[in-house]
């Protein structure tokens, strides 16, 4: 008697797979009230009663309301949010809480993925497709920008925004976010939102640097090329410099050509809003450029970026 299954037993094996994985992820996946219009959803992240969720979906900072799993309605207040990730984290004081599994391996394009919501106590809705791309970084207007980011053609139903994108085994790949990206719908992985959450628990935001310039990338001058040890051949041409803020108060001027950041060559603009990093906010750092041709250096204190819608 031979022992390989049917085309049909095949397709009933894996929807049963998939509505188990359903299942275990959907014990870590909450109901979000905190906007006037229907809930959105939101992922246990931690035992303690951290809950993390997309942060458009929190139009207010008090009377926020989770539902959990078991039917319960408890208060959580806003621990901290970053517009700029559209992440929004919660805090709640609740019995029985149990994070998810982490997905075991890397999401790849053409992996299966289903997004599970709660947007209602009805139990957990889903939707199956598949990952479409695994990219990053990327860049959006304000200079904010994520490092890293999965994009699945699943359906994003009403109030599936903060919920989670999984494996076929139930495993957590990121978080969904209808409005994150030029196109909109993608997910923040789960390794990008970890360190997002210390630096939200630490500061209530996730800090960004920015000098008050407006840069363009161009190439270097022969001769300085040749003379650079490490062989950089484009500089940032700064083509304006906002009154009052860091770069002027240290001193840049419009035709200045930024070389280097703290010690880190900047050939591209993306490159300078990677070095601006939360942790250099607040802090003198150096910065080497042309000026008239000639190498100088000058220390800019580094300003933080105000939050702004994206």
């Amino acid at each position: 008697m031979s022992s390989t299954l049917s085309p049909s037993s095949l397709l009933a094996s894996l929807s049963d797979e998939l509505a188990n994985a359903v299942e275990r992820a959907g014990a870590a996946v909450v109901t979000v009230d905190a906007r006037r219009r229907h809930p959105a959803s939101g992922i246990v992240w931690s035992s303690d009663g951290l809950i993390i969720t997309a942060n458009h979906v929190v139009e207010r900072d008090e009377e926020i309301e989770v539902g959990l799993p078991d039917g319960r309605r408890v208060a959580a207040t806003l621990a901290g949010r970053d517009p700029g990730s559209d992440l929004a984290l919660l805090r709640i004081e609740a019995s029985g809480l149990a994070p998810m599994a982490r997905a075991s391996a890397e999401p790849r394009t053409g992996h299966l993925a289903l997004a599970i919501g709660r947007p209602g106590p009805s139990g957990p809705m889903a939707s199956l497709g598949i990952v479409s791309a695994v990219g990053g970084p990327m860049r959006f207007r304000g200079g904010h920008a994520i490092e890293r980011y999965i994009r699945a053609d699943v359906a994003m139903l009403p109030g599936f925004s903060g919920g989670p994108l999984i494996d076929a085994a139930g495993g957590l790949i990121g978080l969904n976010s209808s409005t994150l990206g030029h196109a909109g719908q993608l997910t923040l992985p789960a390794d990008i939102i970890d360190a997002s959450v210390a630096t939200l628990l630490q500061h209530g935001r996730v800090r960004r640097g920015y000098l008050g310039i407006g840069a363009q990338a161009v190439r270097l001058p022969d001769a300085l090329v040749q003379s650079a040890a490490n062989g950089q051949e484009q500089g940032l041409l700064v083509v304006s410099v906002e009154p009052g803020r860091p770069a002027e108060q240290a001193g840049l001027l419009l035709g200045d050509v930024l070389l280097a950041v703290d010690g880190e060559p900047v050939a591209q603009v993306e490159q300078l809003q990677e070095r601006l990093t939360g942790e250099r906010v607040g802090k003198a750092v150096p910065v080497r450029l042309l000026r008239g041709g000639e190498p100088r250096e000058i220390s800019v204190t580094v300003g933080e970026r105000q939050r702004q819608a994206e």
